[in-house]
C-alpha cells in the first residue's frame, strides 16, 4: 500500500457499503480522483475529499468553500451545498467518514496486528509495555496513545491516513489506546482490532458522558464484533467482569490472582508469573496490574513465554508513569500523570509501599480546569489520607480561576489526614521546591498530575512547563 493514492469517489463508496451499511446520495461524478480524506481545512491538499462534520462550535458545511479553495474535489456531507462539486450526502458525516476513510486507504486494519488498549487509567502503560513484548517477538511495533499525538485517539481521517502511513513502513503491529471520548465520535468507525483490553473503569470525564454508566457503556462498545473478536478484561474490577459476562466476544481474564511475590520500588516492580521471576523498570506496585494486562493479550497472540518475560524486562520506564526522577537527594522523587481520584490514591499506596511507614509521602498536585470539578474536593480527601505533607498548587486552570480550583480541593480535606500538613502555592515551580526542601532521606515526593506534559495552559496562554524538568533543575541533576 503506498499512501500516495488516487482513487475514484465511486470505487471507494462500493468498498465502504462493503464493509458496512450505510445510506447516501452521490451528487455528481461517481468518476472523480480523490487523493485523500480529512475533516480539517488546515489539512486539504489538492485532490482531497472533505468532510463537513458538525461540531458543537463550527459546522464544517460552513468551510466547503475554504477547503475547495485549498484543492478539495469532494464533499462528505449532512445536506446538499449549493456547490458545484460532486458530493455524498449522508445522515452523519462524523460516523460516516472513519469507514469512508478506511476504505479510501484499502481498509488498513486488515494488514496490521492492531490491538486497542482502553480503561480510565493503565491505558499508556500497558500500551507501551505489550509494545515492548511484541518487539521482542520479532515484530515492528509502533505505539499510539497519549505520549505521540494531540488526541489519545486520532480522528478517523487523520487514524486511517496514519495506519496506512505505518503499513508503508513495513509496520507490523500497533498497539493504540482508544478512549471513550473516541468511541462516542466515532474515531475507530472502519477499524477492527485483533483484539481488545480493559484495564480499570474509575470516575472520568463525566462533564462529557455524564453519568458513570454513559461512560461505561462508551468504553463497552469496543467490546463488541463491530470492532474485535477476542477482549482482555481486568477481573479485579468489576466493570471487566460485566464485559466478560456481558458482550458477544470470547474474553479472557487478567488478575492479581494470577501471580505472587509481588514487591515493587520507585523504578520498577516484580512478581512471579507462572515458572518465571519478571522483572519490569518502570515503579509502582499498581502497575503488575498493567503488566498482567499485556502478559494475558500477548499469550492470546501467540507469543512465547519466554519472549513475554524478556520484552517486560526489556521495557523502558513510561514518560510521566511513576517516573523516578534520578537524585543522590537521599529521597525518592516520581512523576506521575494521575489526575482522577482513584489514580492519585493509587500512586500515594504504592509511594507508601516504597517508603513504608517510617518514612513520609509528600504529594504536590491540582487540578485542570474546565474539567470534572467535582473531581477536586475527592483529591483533596485521598491527597490528605494517603500522603504525609501536601502542596495543593495550579495544574492547567485554563480558563478558571487557579486559586478556586484550589480551594475546592482544600475544601475536600476536610477531618482525613487530621495530622497531614497542608500547603498551598499556587505557582506550580514553587510548590515543587516547596516539597523538595521539606523531604527527607527515606522520603518520597510524588509530583502528580501533569506526568508527561511539556506545557501549562493558563487562561489563552500555554507555556513551557515539564515537572521532570524543573526537579532536575531544582535538584541540580544533569539529565
Amino acid at each position: 500500500m503506498n499512501t500516495k493514492r488516487s482513487t475514484s469517489i465511486g470505487a471507494v463508496l462500493s468498498a465502504a457499503c462493503g464493509r458496512k451499511d450505510f445510506e447516501y446520495e452521490l451528487i455528481g461524478d461517481d468518476k472523480i480522483l480523490i487523493t485523500d480524506v480529512t475533516h480539517s481545512t488546515a489539512a486539504v491538499l489538492p485532490g482531497a475529499l472533505f468532510v463537513c462534520v458538525t461540531g458543537e462550535n463550527v459546522d464544517g458545511h460552513e468551510l466547503a468553500q475554504r477547503a475547495i479553495d485549498a484543492g478539495a474535489v469532494a464533499l462528505l456531507v449532512e445536506r446538499h451545498l449549493p456547490l458545484d462539486i460532486p458530493q455524498i450526502v449522508v445522515a452523519d458525516t462524523r460516523k460516516t467518514q472513519g469507514t469512508i476513510a478506511a476504505a479510501f486507504w484499502g481498509f488498513p486494519s486488515d494488514d496490521l496486528l492492531l490491538i486497542a488498549v482502553t480503561g480510565t487509567n493503565g491505558k499508556t502503560t500497558t500500551s507501551h509495555l505489550l509494545g515492548s513484548i511484541l518487539r521482542q517477538h520479532g515484530l515492528r511495533t509502533e505505539v499510539m496513545g497519549t505520549l505521540s499525538g494531540s488526541r489519545t485517539t486520532p480522528e478517523s481521517t487523520d487514524l486511517q491516513r496514519q495506519l496506512a502511513q505505518f503499513i508503508d513502513r513495513n509496520v507490523q503491529a500497533v498497539v493504540m489506546e482508544v478512549t471513550s471520548h473516541a468511541m462516542v465520535l466515532h474515531r475507530v468507525e472502519g477499524t477492527h482490532f485483533a483484539l481488545a483490553i480493559f484495564t480499570n473503569l474509575t470516575p472520568e470525564h463525566l462533564d462529557f458522558h455524564g453519568t458513570m454508566e454513559r461512560y461505561f457503556a462508551a468504553k463497552a462498545s469496543l467490546f463488541t464484533s463491530s470492532y474485535t473478536s477476542v477482549g482482555i478484561v481486568n477481573y479485579d474490577d468489576v466493570h471487566g467482569r460485566l464485559i466478560a459476562d456481558t458482550h458477544e466476544i470470547q474474553c479472557f481474564p487478567f488478575s492479581l490472582h494470577d501471580v505472587q511475590n509481588i514487591s515493587a520500588s520507585a523504578s520498577s516492580h516484580e512478581f512471579t508469573w507462572k515458572t518465571h521471576q519478571v522483572k519490569v523498570n518502570v515503579g509502582g506496585k499498581f502497575n503488575v496490574s498493567n503488566s498482567l494486562a499485556a502478559v494475558t493479550a500477548a499469550v492470546q497472540l501467540g507469543v512465547s513465554e519466554t519472549d513475554i518475560v524478556a520484552g517486560l524486562a526489556a521495557a523502558e520506564t513510561v514518560p510521566g508513569r511513576f517516573e523516578q526522577v534520578r537524585a543522590s537527594s537521599g529521597f525518592d522523587v516520581v512523576v506521575d500523570y494521575a489526575h482522577t481520584p482513584d489514580a492519585l490514591q493509587r500512586v500515594l499506596l504504592a509511594a507508601r509501599d516504597v517508603v513504608g511507614v517510617k518514612h513520609r509521602v509528600l504529594v504536590v498536585f491540582g487540578c485542570g480546569g474546565d474539567r470534572d470539578s467535582e473531581k477536586r474536593p475527592h483529591m483533596g480527601a485521598i491527597a490528605a489520607e494517603f500522603a504525609d505533607y501536601v502542596v495543593v498548587t495550579s495544574d492547567n486552570p485554563r480558563s478558571e480561576s487557579p486559586a478556586a480550583i484550589a480551594q475546592n480541593i482544600i475544601d475536600g480535606i476536610g477531618t482525613h489526614g487530621a495530622n497531614t500538613i497542608v500547603k498551598t502555592e499556587i505557582d506550580r515551580r514553587l510548590a515543587i521546591q516547596l516539597a523538595l526542601n521539606s523531604a527527607k532521606s527515606g522520603d518520597i515526593v510524588v509530583i502528580a498530575g501533569k506526568g508527561h506534559e511539556k506545557n501549562q495552559t493558563i487562561g489563552n496562554n500555554v507555556l513551557p512547563f515539564d515537572d521532570v524538568a524543573i526537579v532536575r533543575e531544582i535538584l541540580g541533576v544533569v539529565a
